[in-house]
Formats: C-alpha cells, sequence, structure tokens
C-alpha cells in the first residue's frame, strides 16, 4: 500500500515550469565593461534587473573587448549551442568601423550572426553604434544604415546608438573617448532597456 501510494503521488505531482532561456549579450568592450570593475557595467546593470523580473532570467555576458563582427559571428555557434539562449543582443561593429573595414564586411557578418540566431529558434536584439564624426558623413551614415537595414530585413528590434546620451558628454567619457565610465552605465541601460523590455515580454513562455 506504501508503494502505491508513494507511486501514486509522484504521478499526480504537478511537473515544475521550465525555467526561461537566458539573455546573451554578443558585444565587444563597450559591453565587456572595458575600463571598469564588470559588476559596473551595463550587462551586469541588467543581469541585476533580469534577477527581479517574472520570469526571472539569467544573463550570459559572452562580450570580449576588440571584438570584431567576424570574431563574434566565429564564436556565435558554440555559444549557442552552449547557452540555449531565448534572445541574444548583439553588440558589435564599433570595431569593424574604428578599423575602417568595408561596409559590406560588417553587413554580411551581422546578417549571417542574425540568420545564426534565428535558426536556433532564438530572438535577437541588435544595438547601434555611431562614430566619430572624423570618419566622415558617408562612412558614418553608411553604418546606420547598416543596422537600419539589418533590422528591417530580419524584423528585430533595434537600439540605434547605443551611448546616446553618452558618447557627447566628456564627464561620462572615459579619457579614451571612446569608452563610457561606470557613472554612465545606468544610461546605457536605459538605452538597451527601451528596446528589449519590450523585447523580452514579447517572447513565448516557456514550456
Amino acid at each position: 500500500m506504501l508503494v502505491l501510494v508513494l507511486v501514486f503521488s509522484f504521478v499526480s505531482a504537478p511537473a515544475s515550469a521550465a525555467a526561461p532561456g537566458p539573455v546573451l549579450v554578443l558585444g565587444d568592450s563597450l559591453s565587456a565593461a572595458y575600463g571598469l570593475s564588470p559588476r559596473d557595467g551595463w550587462v551586469a546593470l541588467l543581469e541585476n534587473r533580469l534577477a527581479t523580473q517574472q520570469p526571472a532570467r539569467q544573463t550570459v555576458n559572452a562580450s570580449i573587448s576588440g571584438e570584431t563582427s567576424a570574431a563574434g559571428l566565429a564564436r556565435l555557434p558554440a555559444l549557442l549551442e552552449r547557452h540555449a539562449p531565448a534572445l541574444v543582443v548583439v553588440e558589435l561593429g564599433a570595431n569593424d568601423g574604428l578599423r575602417g573595414l568595408p561596409l559590406a564586411q560588417l553587413r554580411d557578418n551581422l546578417s549571417k550572426i542574425l540568420a545564426a540566431i534565428r535558426a536556433a529558434g532564438a530572438r535577437a536584439v541588435l544595438v547601434g553604434i555611431e562614430l566619430p564624426i572624423n570618419y566622415g558623413p558617408q562612412y558614418r551614415d553608411g553604418l546606420r544604415d547598416v543596422y537600419r537595414g539589418l533590422a528591417d530585413e530580419f524584423n528585430v528590434p533595434l537600439v540605434p546608438f547605443l551611448l546616446d546620451g553618452v558618447a557627447l558628454d566628456p564627464g561620462l567619457m572615459q579619457d579614451d573617448g571612446l569608452h563610457p565610465r561606470a557613472a554612465a552605465q545606468p544610461r546605457v541601460l536605459e538605452n538597451v532597456w527601451s528596446v528589449l523590455g519590450p523585447a523580452l515580454k514579447a517572447l513565448p513562455a516557456a514550456k
């Protein structure tokens, strides 16, 4: 009788809901907290916020300083397989631009990244970046067009400029003029969250 009761209890117990997939951030030094303590970076602040959401989600920061779109593309398959993210924040292109690499090459790499994310059954948020004015209007406008065009093609949400409200404020930027200080990271997070928050709400419920 005891055995029957135990078996019945096991069969009747409701299955616990599966944990939702994490948010994976695939980025460069702007997401890797360059020059800062990792806990001060915007991705760490995002991790803290997501831990309080319903459902709570983990954050995986796969960002590396100096990362180009080609290097991010090369690393992506292993990251998708290992972490099975529900959503990937793609923040790449700054180093391509700073090195003056062809915009067609950047577009091709980002296109392959977004396609791989879709093929893995995950959603994406694309994050754009602006270059210093000395790169000239043709290249800078072309870079904007790359992000806008890919967002339209793949129907993914776009953060137009990661450092909006930060990049032109010397008090919020490190001495190199390229990376934001710790004091700027909450603003950077809000720039991302304005797009990422609604994207997370649109995710299907975990089964």
